[in-house]
Order: structure tokens, then C-alpha cells, then sequence
């Protein structure tokens, strides 16, 4: 069993989050999950959307791996929509799940980005840094990546394959 998880969250299963993911994961070391393939709600003070995929999926994720790696374009100098709902919902496992939430300690997070450019804002990483503290979580580190047209760019694909030695 691997041991390592790439949670993909993009809005396009197959773009340049893909790409960087199928890079990543040349020596197909790590499963993925892409949460488009998931029906996750947005948080809600009542825990009206504990019946979607949700806690089966960190269910899972818990119990088969100890390292979880965020992929994510950058939209709007921040995460993807689709992972900002994901991250939100942790705190069903802060409040309605704490037994589950608890089990997050000592496990490690990484997070990888992309966009067109090498042109990543300062602080971008922080919701992730601060989460992984927060939860518990051993933080591995972060990196940017980038394209030049559909290719991923040479030094991107450098500091992927040091990446991918760290974590």
C-alpha cells in the first residue's frame, strides 16, 4: 500500500494541475484523488452536509496515509475554490468528528501550485503552514510551479523532482 496521497483540486480534472500531478507522480508513488470527482459541500454550522463524500473520503485518507499533498492552481492569488471548500470543512473535524480530526496528528502535509507563470505571491502557502500546525500536522513544504505554453517549464520540472525527494 502506499503510503502518500495527492489530492487534486482543480476545476479542470485534466489541465495543468494534471500535468503537474502525472510529473509528480512519475514513479507512481503516490494515489490521487481528484476532488471534482466528489460531491463535498461547503461548510455549514449545522453539519447539514455530513451525508456527502466528505468524511468517507478523510475517513480514508486517515486510515491509509500518512502523507497528503495538496495540488492546487492558483485562482485569484489563492487556492481553487474546490479545495477552500475542502479545507473549510475541516472543522467538521474540529467539532462534529473530533475522534476522526484528532487522528490527523503526526501525519505530514505538502502542497504543490501551478499557474501560467513564476509569479506566486507572497504568502500563498500560509493557509497551509497554519492548517498543518493547527491540525497537528507535520508541514514538508511547498513549491510553485509554472509553464511556458502547455509544457511545464524546465525549472519547474527541476524543483518537482527535488519535491518529490522531500516528501
Amino acid at each position: 500500500m502506499k503510503n502518500k496521497v495527492i489530492i487534486q483540486a482543480s476545476a479542470n480534472s485534466f489541465g495543468n494541475t494534471h500535468k503537474i500531478i502525472n510529473f509528480l507522480n512519475s514513479d507512481n508513488s503516490f494515489d490521487v484523488i481528484d476532488l471534482k470527482t466528489k460531491n463535498i459541500g461547503c461548510f455549514e454550522y449545522d453539519f447539514s452536509n455530513a451525508n456527502d463524500d466528505f468524511l468517507p473520503l478523510m475517513e480514508h485518507i486517515i486510515k491509509n496515509y500518512d502523507t497528503i499533498v495538496f495540488a492546487t492552481p492558483v485562482y485569484w492569488y489563492s487556492m481553487s475554490g474546490i479545495l477552500k471548500d475542502f479545507f473549510d470543512r475541516m472543522s467538521d473535524l474540529l467539532h462534529f468528528k473530533k475522534e476522526l480530526g484528532r487522528k490527523l496528528r503526526g501525519k505530514n502535509m505538502a502542497m504543490i501550485s501551478n499557474s501560467g507563470e513564476n509569479d506566486l505571491r507572497n504568502g500563498f502557502e500560509m493557509p497551509f503552514v497554519e492548517s498543518a500546525k493547527y491540525l497537528g500536522m507535520n508541514y514538508k513544504g511547498n513549491i510553485h510551479t509554472w509553464f511556458n505554453g502547455d509544457e511545464i517549464a524546465t525549472e519547474a520540472k527541476d524543483k518537482i523532482s527535488a519535491f518529490r525527494k522531500l516528501i
